[in-house]
């Protein structure tokens, strides 16, 4: 059970969105919304369904990930009303609704039906969801420019939500710990899952994405999705994105370790993590993000340079000449909350020098963002940079002995305030 003061956050956030939404539909020209929670559809061929974890608006609201064949209406001046789907089922276990005070703000309805509930009297209808789901209901299905402003809704959280967000870095955090020790123990990647699923208590089909888990040359496959199940001869460094969801909020954390007597690449490591401490400072309102992941190349040339792995540029001529990306080819990060990526974070397309990056806003308070400067040795990226006229400037004898450590990110879940900015990992790692 969750701390009171959590609880009564829940309450007031339930508030928040209901006169959000209102506004929202009435902008829009609709008096209600009906929202479904989804379902997992089975996969081709077979008869086993996919794992399911619920639809970001009705998360937004519930937070509850596993109810599936669930629908939230929204009225206006009236109370939510939550149908639940708990079929007789002796297959299956039914989720039970935990006893929690924020359920006093709904019209709570359970139903053995997988139907939508009973919508007469309703005028001016929007239904929002999987199309597949939506089959023959009144209203209109996922109208574009509502859709949009409801992810707006979305943009500034609330108390509650970054008191989720804080506990699902707190947990996350355990999590990480027990992976960097099982990797210095010597756990292959296959085993350091398992130690940051047992100190995190959460089976890796619950977390909001599959963990990244890349010893040596693994950690320069970005999504790196797969595990080793016997460990290196040496373990030279680990990679390890991975986060938890708490009460539908995810957190999203990634560090770099370097294996014993690795000193060059631990060197890159702390000088990475000295840059990403710069960068989250860089967090406030009225900041162009786009601004961060700039500064974030300049900030990979100067450590370039330090290390003797690119000489005779300036870090603006390597920036300029492409040289940065192809050692930071992502972006600095993106929006966070009941989505790993969550929406409305691209209003405007990514420029053609960061086309991966997934949030082009000017932040403002109640903003969630992630911070994650990367520096990797990508076989297929810097190829081309070596057998090119800028290949001279490049220190083939150092990449070469760093090649085999893959790469490095270090990235952070902030909070932008009134003034600045939060850092909830940083939080969570003390």
């Amino acid at each position: 059970m969750p701390d009171t003061d959590l609880l009564a956050l829940q309450t007031d956030h339930v508030g928040i969105l209901q006169s959000r939404y209102e506004q929202v539909l009435e902008d829009h020209g609709y008096d209600s919304l009906l929202i479904s929670s989804g379902a997992a559809p089975l996969r081709f061929g077979d008869d086993q369904s996919w794992h399911f974890q619920g639809y970001g608006p009705f998360l937004h609201w519930t937070g509850l990930t596993g109810f599936e064949h669930a629908w939230l209406l929204i009225r206006k001046g009236r109370k939510p009303l939550l149908s639940l789907h708990q079929p007789v089922d002796f297959w299956h276990a039914s989720l039970e609704l935990p006893q929690e005070p924020w359920l006093a703000e709904f019209d709570i309805r359970f139903s053995e039906s997988r139907s939508a509930p009973e919508l007469g009297g309703l005028s001016e209808l929007a239904v929002i969801g999987d199309p597949s789901l939506l089959a023959d209901l009144p209203g209109d299905e996922n109208p574009g420019a509502l859709c949009a402003a409801l992810d707006e809704t979305r943009v500034h959280k609330t108390a509650y939500e970054i008191a989720c967000l804080a506990q699902a870095n707190r947990l996350a955090m355990a999590g990480h710990r027990s992976a960097r020790d099982a990797f210095l123990a010597g756990a292959s990647e296959f085993e350091i899952n398992l130690a940051f699923q047992r100190a995190t208590q959460q089976r890796e089909a619950d977390a909001p994405y599959h963990s990244i888990i890349g010893v040596n040359e693994h950690a320069g496959t970005l999504h790196y999705q797969y595990y080793d199940t016997a460990a290196p001869a040496k373990s030279r460094s680990l990679l390890i994105d991975a986060g938890v969801r708490y009460r539908g909020y995810c957190s999203d954390i990634t560090r770099t370790t370097a294996g014993v007597g690795e000193g060059r690449f631990a060197a890159l490591v702390q000088g990475l993590e000295q840059l990403q401490f710069r960068l989250c400072k860089m967090v406030a309102p009225g900041v162009d993000y786009l601004d961060i992941h700039r500064k974030t190349h300049l900030g990979i040339a100067a450590l370039l340079g330090a290390a003797g792995l690119v000489s005779d540029l300036s870090d603006k001529e390597m920036v300029a000449e492409g040289v940065t990306r192809a050692f930071f080819p992502h972006g600095i990060g993106h929006f966070l909350g009941v989505q790993v990526h969550d929406v409305a974070g691209k209003p405007v397309p990514s420029p053609a020098d960061a086309p991966f990056l997934r949030l082009m806003r000017t932040l403002e308070p109640g903003m969630v963002v992630t911070i994650e400067p990367g520096l990797y040795f990508i076989p297929s990226l810097l190829e081309p940079l070596l057998s090119g006229p800028l290949g001279r400037h490049i220190n083939q004898a150092l990449l070469d002995e760093l090649q085999g450590c893959g790469g490095i990110r270090i990235e952070d879940n902030v909070v932008v305030t009134d003034s600045g900015y939060r850092n909830l990992t940083r939080e969570a790692e003390a």
